[in-house]
């Protein structure tokens, strides 16, 4: 039985008034809500039955069941590296544009920017646009509308919209007041007309109310949309509008529409529209965050009744349909090519593509959340991850872009599962002569009943499915979900169509590969083709864990529907020569920046070419900002110049100002950089090495800092560990050199402090930080230091293929942590437990946060080497138990568990290709050589003597000069040299 049609049965819609403001004289009528039934109960057997009835494609309605796609919002850091990429690997950058953007079937129509306050408000801290009242506007520090700007070059139809979370200083102060109108309006009007005036087009939507507020302003909404309408200032030099396109940039100002209200966890905006004529009557888009849910309270006619399916559908007292968001969502939790080796499906099976936060799931959110409210828009937050890992809510996207040096790309599964919506459909915004052929939403041919409202789960294998339809009737395609490990048979019936004489449908699916196939092998393919039986409906049975498309429009040709993503390429550890720009293994240099960029040449921008620094307002190279208004002034000197006077604004995250450079795989290096103090209040600078995860300056396992008058202090982490005075001065050279345990640090090229780690970090980043005063940073160098490996080589997650498991592991991907590498673990505490890491080098770590009761023996190429190793209590991101020293070369390192619980995240590898000049330091192993000399094998077991012969030869090697021996694996191999002596069993001992 089809599902029921409980909309009023006329078919006619009120055309849509031209004047806002004349609804408020709107005559009330009694309409149908728009609600469309679930299926009947039916046992998993039985097939689903759609109906898409041409009658119910409602060609009329151009705002509310319009499809519009996807979206991407470009927020607190979250596309910061991307200015470095279109800089580094253009072609990178250009064919991301191209696959986001691009194309007869856009994948994103929208780029939404919430504009910056130097403050962080999540992962990170976007730029204002204007950090003072008298400042001129500057919409290229925030990378977001320049992202749009490059977008429109291959889709000109694009929308942008602009939303604020927190605001500058000179607005908060007088918004505090209450009378803060005036100051709120004039930093949008005057960041609107700036980037038209850059980049040449004019933001479409605004949400003049705050992100994610509970109790929307209605008031400031309407006095907004009144100010926009009514502004006539065009000519002020403030803005740089030249005379004779004054008229034309205010007939395009004057026609923005407003989006409101961005709620997350309540839902007033929808019901207010619907009580409120001349509210409804401004508001052209009503969107709200992480629920997939309508509000249902009341009577079915009152407006706290499906208020949103009401605004859709046109079900209301105006008769009018209007846009419905989902305005900020979820991408897919870690990367899809990972998370297929979980276990948590039945019995420990694989949830392959599906389970709670994956590709599905998502899939699931637009499914449901149409279904359920009527959405027709899903913005990603973010769909690009452009902002170093560790930041709060890492890996949660479509596309990770985190290594700009490299060119690095990771394209997501989940792109193949959301073009199963926009690659078989006409997307976007209908126009005003309802003639852009926008597919329509069909609400009777649409339902979902997975569980949850966010993180929905499909195990239960209720139908989830929507259908899209051209507003001609001459085609449709209905996605169908299958979160469930039991396929589903679905017959959809066609009626009231022009579907001419080929009335076959194409079957387009994505999921997981099977056993012996390529990773990909059944993303986005073209399963089947099958026409409609004697009943003049078409069956198909869709495979567990899978998305797939039933369309009549005939795609089996079309190469752009067949387009394979690009490949990731390389993941290289940032290493260049001294001039920061150039890769080089052979120097003494990781990387260096004088904040010149003489060695940068001009960047594409749009459709122009613009200086290095003015295409990105001045912001400097591979940083990512966590706090503060990090800026390169004239004089080629980063400053922070977030001061006394701008630092009480709002944030999510309240830090001192700090920002973040480098690679996470840095291990043993020095990092040094010249301070400045040119505010005359005062001022602090800090330099942190180290850095792995968080958001603050002490997140760097060990910083420095220091203020005009000297007086420096040493911490780990926030801990103090050695303080001290120099001579004041207006500047100093600060610099942290960490090798292995051993961290010293330098004032003016003097080491005032020295501290040796007993449970060291070993690897991270590199943090620059201060208070809130002016403050510059210049000539920043990060060095390597002789006789260490100054980085790991790669990185293996504990979900990728290449790891072997033996024994009970628990292998979760769902409902993970963000500071674990792509929200995955694997978990044991049953002896006997192994996993097996192949790699080619000198020695691996194991990742992850441990408690330290695992205690391990460890296989290398299948002999024993180390028994009973303990492991160390360890934070998520840092090493458990490190093996280093190894010769290099391939081997297979299988550690097995022999007692208490590891905690498995990922595992770094360690190569001689790139161990710094200079010899290792062997005194360690010749003194454990001396330690442990001539003991008389035959006094010993076998298997006990034989973990130590292979530690003595090991070691005898080492002091012979090995290549490849770094500081580090010669203590490695003194430390267990030491221990399988101590391991060594008599024979009488064991016969006893």
């Amino acid at each position: 039985m089809g599902t029921q049609n409980t909309r009023t049965q006329t078919k006619t819609r009120a055309r849509r008034r031209p004047r806002w403001a004349a609804l408020a004289a709107a005559a009330a009528v009694t309409l149908g809500t728009g609600l469309v039934a679930a299926p009947p109960t039916h046992a998993a057997e039985d097939p689903v039955e759609v109906v898409v009835d041409g009658d119910d494609v409602r060609a009329e309605n151009v705002n509310g069941l319009t499809y519009k796609g996807l979206g991407v919002l470009s927020c607190n850091s979250t596309t910061n590296l991307l200015m470095d990429y279109k800089a580094e690997h253009p072609e990178r950058y250009w064919q991301l544009v191209r696959v986001l953007f691009g194309g007869g079937n856009p994948l994103v129509n929208h780029v939404k920017v919430e504009m910056g306050s130097d403050t962080n408000t999540s992962t990170g801290a976007d730029p204002a646009t204007m950090r003072t009242r008298d400042e001129l506007a500057d919409a290229s520090r925030s990378p977001g509308f320049q992202l749009a700007a490059d977008a429109k070059t291959v889709n000109p139809k694009l929308k942008v919209s602009i939303l604020r979370w927190e605001m500058p200083r000179w607005v908060q102060l007088e918004w505090n007041k209450g009378t803060g109108t005036d100051e709120m309006y004039r930093w949008y009007k005057e960041t609107i007309l700036d980037v038209h005036e850059k980049y040449g087009y004019m933001i479409d939507y605004v949400d003049p109310d705050k992100n994610e507020t509970r109790t929307p302003d209605i008031p400031f909404v309407k006095w907004y949309k009144n100010a926009v309408v009514n502004d006539t200032d065009f000519a002020d030099e403030r803005y740089g509008i030249p005379a004779r396109a004054r008229e034309a940039v205010a007939r395009a100002y004057h026609r923005i529409k407003i989006v409101a209200s961005d709620e997350n966890n309540t839902l007033n905006m929808g019901p207010a529209m619907l009580s409120d004529a001349d509210l409804f009557g401004i508001v052209d888009a009503a969107g709200y965050h992480y629920t997939t849910e309508d509000r249902r309270e009341g009577a079915v006619d009152s407006p706290t009744y499906l208020p949103y399916t009401k605004l859709a559908t046109g079900d209301n007292t105006y008769g009018q349909d209007k846009e419905v968001w989902y305005s900020e969502g979820t991408g897919s939790f870690g990367y899809t090519d990972y998370r297929v080796n979980n276990t948590e499906g039945p019995d420990g099976a694989s949830t392959g593509i599906g389970g709670v936060q994956s590709a599905l799931d998502i899939a699931n959110r637009l499914v449901k959340s149409y279904a359920n409210s009527k959405r027709t828009h899903y913005i990603f937050q973010p769909a690009i991850g452009s902002f170093y890992e560790g930041a709060q809510y890492s890996h949660k996207e479509l596309v990770s872009a985190r290594d700009p040096w490299s060119g690095h790309l990771h394209y997501d599964a989940a792109l193949y599962v959301m073009q199963q919506f926009t690659g078989f459909a006409r997307t976007g915004w209908e126009n005003d002569t309802n003639t852009a052929g926008i597919w329509r939403t069909v609400p009777e041919a649409s339902y979902s009943g997975v569980s949850g409202t966010e993180n929905l789960d499909g195990s239960n294998g209720a139908p989830s499915y929507m259908t899209l339809a051209d507003p001609g009737k001459k085609d449709f395609s209905t996605v169908v979900v299958n979160d469930s490990d039991q396929p589903k048979t679905y017959r959809i019936k066609a009626e009231n169509l022009r579907l001419g004489r080929d009335r076959t449908m194409e079957v387009w699916e994505t999921r997981a590969a099977d056993a012996g196939q390529r990773y990909d092998a059944n993303f986005k393919r073209l399963a089947d083709e099958i026409g409609p039986g004697a009943d003049g409906a078409y069956t198909y049975t869709v495979k567990p864990r899978s998305i797939t498309t039933l369309t009549t429009l005939d795609r089996s040709a079309d190469a752009s529907t067949k387009q394979r993503l690009p490949e990731s390429g390389e993941r290289t550890v940032l290493d260049t020569d001294g001039s920061g720009k150039r890769g080089d293994t052979r120097d003494t240099y990781l990387y260096a920046d004088d904040f010149a960029y003489e060695e940068e040449g001009r960047v594409k921008v749009g459709r122009t070419l613009q200086p290095y620094l003015a295409s990105r307002g001045n912001q400097p190279r591979y940083m990512v900002d966590q706090t503060g208004a990090w800026e390169v002034g004239g004089d080629g000197v980063l400053y922070q110049y977030m001061d006394q006077s701008m630092k009480d604004t709002g944030a999510w995250n309240r830090n001192t100002p700090n920002t973040t450079v480098g690679d996470f795989r840095w291990e043993n290096y020095k990092a040094s950089v010249d301070v400045s103090f040119p505010d005359p209040d005062g001022g602090l600078a800090a330099l942190g090495v180290r850095q792995q995860k968080g958001m603050s300056i002490s997140d760097a396992a060990y910083n420095l800092r220091i203020g005009p008058d000297g007086a420096w202090t040493f911490y780990e982490y926030g801990t103090a560990r050695a303080q001290g005075e120099v001579a004041a001065a207006g500047g100093y050279r600060l610099a942290v050199e960490a090798k292995g345990a051993q961290v010293t640090a330098y004032v003016d090229g003097e080491a005032v402090a020295v501290y040796d780690d007993p449970t060291p970090q070993t690897e991270g980043r590199v943090k620059l930080g201060s208070d809130f005063h002016r403050t510059g940073f210049d000539n920043l160098k990060v060095e390597t230091i002789d006789g260490y490996t100054p980085y790991a080589g790669a990185q293996l997650d504990n979900m990728d293929s290449a790891i072997a498991y033996e024994g009970a592991w628990s292998r979760k991907a769902s409902l993970g942590d963000a500071m674990d590498w792509y929200r995955s673990t694997s978990t044991s505490a049953t002896a006997g437990a192994s996993f097996t890491v192949p790699f080619r080098g000198t020695g691996v770590d194991v990742i992850g946060g441990n408690d330290g009761s695992a205690v391990l023996d460890v296989y290398v190429d299948g002999e024993l080497v180390a028994r009973d190793s303990k492991t160390a209590v360890a934070d998520k991101r840092l090493a458990t138990y490190t093996l280093r020293g190894l010769p290099e070369g391939k081997h297979r390192v299988r550690f097995v568990l022999k007692s208490g619980t590891l905690v498995l995240d990922a595992f770094n590898t360690f190569s001689a290709s790139r161990t710094a000049g200079g010899r290792a330091d062997t005194a360690p192993v010749r003194r454990a050589l001396a330690e442990t000399a001539a003991p008389e094998r035959g006094a010993y077991t076998a298997a006990s003597w034989d973990v130590f012969a292979r530690a003595a030869a090991a070691a005898k090697s080492a002091v012979a000069g090995r290549a490849g021996l770094d500081t580090v694996g010669a203590e490695q191999l003194a430390s267990r040299l030491r221990t399988a002596y101590e391991q060594l069993v008599r024979k009488e001992d064991a016969a006893r």
